[in-house]
């Protein structure tokens, strides 16, 4: 299907997506044909059943580069209409608190549990309730899910100042805002994470 080329050749290289995707410009049997002779043909990679991404190409390794797991798990949760975060260690690499690289990515998510295999990595969904987790933004949720890992009382100076380099002005007002109903030992790690910042609630 020609549409479905189109669009993947306007997609950046990495860009990570799943059937569902292009499940209004036709039937899933031809989506399907058209996808399998993608990935004949090398223009995409199937990196688990009913998910894609286009190859990023390292031209000083000259092979591909791997899957890019956090945005695989993006993919998933937007087919699937799920809100998720990054929990653990994963959130506390992603804002530069831990340099420790797991194969284990956990999120949590306002959807059912899930685990995915892709090659070496896994991807595990964890439901937590939806007051806990929906209608927030992506940030606010990783660094309520960060603080979590870090521990009541185990959160240092050092550590919050890290956070606060990772948030604008907007992003620090909205963590104020939508953390509002968070334990209050977290409400206050945020408080003293955007008071700097000349944040008001």
């Amino acid at each position: 299907m020609a549409q479905i080329q189109n669009l993947i050749t306007n997609k950046k290289p990495g860009t990570v997506f799943t059937i569902r995707d292009f499940q209004d410009i036709g039937d899933g049997p031809a989506i399907r044909q058209c996808l399998k002779r993608l990935t004949d043909n090398g223009t995409i990679r199937r990196i688990a059943p009913g998910i894609y991404d286009k190859p990023s190409f390292n031209p000083f390794l000259n092979e591909n580069e791997a899957v890019d797991i956090y945005q695989t798990a993006k993919s998933i949760a937007r087919t699937n209409s799920w809100t998720i975060a990054p929990s653990g260690n994963i959130a506390l690499n992603l804002l530069g608190l831990s340099t420790q690289v797991s194969s284990s990515w956990s999120f949590v998510s306002d959807g059912p549990y899930k685990k995915y295999n892709i090659g070496s990595n896994t991807i595990e969904f964890k439901h937590r309730a939806n007051r806990e987790i929906t209608g927030m933004s992506e940030k606010t949720l990783l660094i309520i899910q960060a603080l979590k890992a870090l521990g009541k009382g185990q959160v240092t100076d050092a550590q919050l100042a890290k956070i606060q380099k990772n948030l604008t002005g907007n992003e620090a007002e909205k963590l104020l805002i939508e953390s509002r109903n968070a334990s209050a030992w977290i409400i206050e790690a945020i408080k003293r994470i955007c008071g700097e910042m000349q944040c008001t609630k």
